[in-house]
């Protein structure tokens, strides 16, 4: 089926959980969101091909799996989106007042409502461990790869699969919908299978979705029929796993007349002051080197492209020292540096004393995302406890 093929009114609101399966209530919980934009239907149909087989093959399950439609409206209409961009929309702040009307939100927010109705019904009736799977495709060629927010138990699981891991992509990006489940604790990956024409993002999401259920422990992998074939996909792969994270992110402005230059892959190198597009006919140079990431090839999004710098070893295996230890403690004993009274997840710091301390010593600790507010810098940390959903 050709992924761009505009099948109007394939997907209903009523049919927003594309399907679930219960075992034993031992187990993990996966749930798998597909289509959150529109015009990325690989998700899709690889969700309908992995419960088609498991509905034909009936394998075991030691957990419950739960695949869920995300833009509904914007699938039919072969869209990203109709008016917001439903993954950027996912703050508390965002979230419409329960007592409006659903005619009078506008279409994302419904989505948004109907979403969040689904997830809350699963983690208040299932007892998890909970992982939350996020399928996309990119608008560039590309190697599939992995997003996640910079948490230890992120960063495990993700080490199962054998490609690219991105993460801080919340320093920089307003309301994505695994940054929020983060918040809560639990475990989040976001998935790209590729470019969002190509047959063979199908293959990978699908790969991707049976590797995950086998090492969630949701499945035992001598249980699926053509484990092997799924594993091969991975192996076949030209890239390896790896740790990336974002330094730099172009902002498109509304009414910017943007264009990327033809031809950037994910992950491809480039050298600081690189021509990467233009701006209402102005050049834009690459502001430093690195690695090209999400560059934009198609009519709606706010991300130009992003530039990525690869992580070393030891900087990673230092962070997990350092947070299993607990050395963030150690941050709250300078000056200028205080524990939010109302989170204890949040530092509060002195914009002064920011400049003293630089980044990657926040990163270090896991405070990962940074928000300006009240005249000082809040910073956020992603390795948390599992509290309950709002």
């Amino acid at each position: 089926m050709p992924l761009n093929k505009d099948n109007r009114k394939e997907f209903s609101p009523k049919n927003r959980v594309l399907g679930s399966f219960y075992g034993s209530n031992v187990g993990p919980t996966i749930i798998i969101f597909a289509g959150i934009h529109g015009n990325e239907k690989a998700g899709v149909y690889a969700s309908k091909k992995v419960i088609s087989k498991i509905a034909e093959t009936n394998v075991e399950f030691k957990g419950n799996v739960h695949f869920i439609l995300g833009n509904i409206n914007a699938l039919n209409k072969g869209v990203r989106f109709e008016k917001f961009d439903l993954n950027r929309i996912w703050r508390n702040e965002h979230f419409e007042d329960p007592e409006k009307s659903d005619e009078g939100l506008i279409a994302e927010k419904k989505e948004q409502k109907e979403i969040l109705s689904v997830i809350k019904a699963i983690l208040l009736n299932e007892p998890g461990p909970f992982f939350f799977l996020d399928l996309h495709t990119t608008s560039a060629s590309s190697v599939p790869f992995i997003t996640i927010s910079d948490s230890l138990n992120n960063r495990k699981f993700s080490s199962n699969f054998p490609v690219p891991v991105v993460f801080g992509i919340e320093e920089f990006l307003d309301g994505p919908l695994l940054t929020f489940i983060n918040e809560y604790g639990h475990i989040a990956l976001g998935f790209e299978g590729g470019a969002h024409d190509d047959p063979a993002s199908v293959v990978y999401c699908e790969a991707f979705i049976w590797k995950a259920l086998v090492h969630s422990k949701c499945i035992e992998k001598d249980k699926v029929s053509d484990y092997a074939k799924y594993q091969k996909v991975f192996e076949n792969l030209s890239c390896k796993f790896q740790f990336f994270a974002i330094k730099y992110r172009y902002d498109i402005k509304p009414d910017e007349n943007f264009a990327m230059r033809p031809g950037f892959k994910n992950f491809e190198p480039i050298k600081k002051d690189e021509l990467l597009a233009t701006s209402d006919g102005i050049p834009i140079p690459s502001p430093r080197k690195g690695r090209i990431f999400m560059p934009l090839y198609q009519e709606l999004g706010e991300d130009g492209f992003f530039v990525l710098k690869k992580i070393s070893k030891f900087w990673l295996w230092l962070s997990i020292i350092a947070r299993r230890l607990k050395f963030n403690h150690f941050l709250r004993l300078i000056p200028g540096v205080n524990q939010d009274p109302e989170n204890n997840y949040t530092l509060i710091v002195d914009p002064k004393v920011a400049k003293y301390l630089t980044l990657p010593i926040f990163h270090l600790f896991g405070y990962r995302q940074q928000i300006y507010k009240d005249d000082k810098l809040h910073f956020i940390k992603r390795d948390r406890k599992i509290t309950i959903f709002p």
